[in-house]
């Protein structure tokens, strides 16, 4: 088991991280709407979760291109963060 958990690289376990985070928030926002059975609210909570989310998606997406950077020629990580730059993009318009 110690040899498992010794091979998981650092930028994965950071990225696993960050999602159970993000999820937590899901969670923890879902039973707030419920908690306080207001449409109000729910729509802040959810305003709140707009920018949280896009946020996760960069970082996550920061970090495992960092880690793949010495494995990866440079041709195809400039196409990877291409990639991620449309989808930023795309949901900006």
């Amino acid at each position: 088991m110690k040899e498992w958990i010794g091979s998981i690289e650092l930028a994965l376990i950071s990225m696993v991280a960050l999602r159970l985070l993000s999820g937590s928030f899901e969670l923890t926002a879902a039973f707030l709407m419920l908690k306080f059975n207001s449409i109000e609210r729910a729509l802040a909570i959810n305003a709140l979760l707009a920018v949280v989310g896009p946020l996760v998606l960069i970082l996550t997406m920061t970090i495992g291109l960092i880690g793949i950077a010495d494995k990866m020629p440079f041709s195809r990580l400039l196409i990877v963060g291409l990639g991620v730059f449309l989808i930023l993009f795309g949901l900006k318009k």
